[in-house]
């Protein structure tokens, strides 16, 4: 898939409010509502659809779950070939699983949804030393594995 249209169809979603589970342009998505938005704009109709979970979600399982389902829909990559329009996932505790994602929109810059404030785009900075993985869409809406 062209990293610009990726780009593009991420930075279409910047100043849509935070809303915990939501995935609507322009009225509320958190971070994985903003990668299901994208990859609806991109493919159609999305491959899953997540249950619901709450926002510690994956702390307190402890399973890699965002991880998991990242593996089944997008190409995973290693951490240092990830450029712009692939996705990262984060881990906001150090020793606890990834449960934060965004697109990666420059070399250093990042578009994501983050609790308490809409889809921004931001230099990369703090975010740098959280990534655990990355990953590329597909060439086409088929999934990866």
């Amino acid at each position: 898939m062209n990293a610009d249209r990726i780009i593009a169809a991420a930075r279409g979603w910047i100043g849509t409010p935070y809303q915990h589970q939501a995935s609507c342009k322009g009225a509320g998505c958190d971070c994985l509502g903003l990668i299901r938005g994208v990859w609806r704009e991109l493919y159609g109709s999305e491959p899953e659809t997540p249950p619901p979970y709450a926002m510690d979600w994956a702390e307190t399982g402890g399973a890699e779950t965002m991880r998991d389902a990242a593996r089944r829909h997008l190409q995973a990559i290693a951490v240092d070939a990830a450029g712009p329009g692939d996705v990262l996932l984060f881990r906001l505790l150090r020793r606890g699983p990834a449960r934060h994602a965004g697109i990666l929109s420059g070399k250093d810059t990042l578009i994501h949804a983050y609790s308490g404030f809409a889809v921004r785009e931001e230099p990369l900075g703090q975010w740098r030393r959280r990534i655990a993985f990355a990953f590329r869409f597909p060439a086409s809406g088929a999934s990866a594995s």
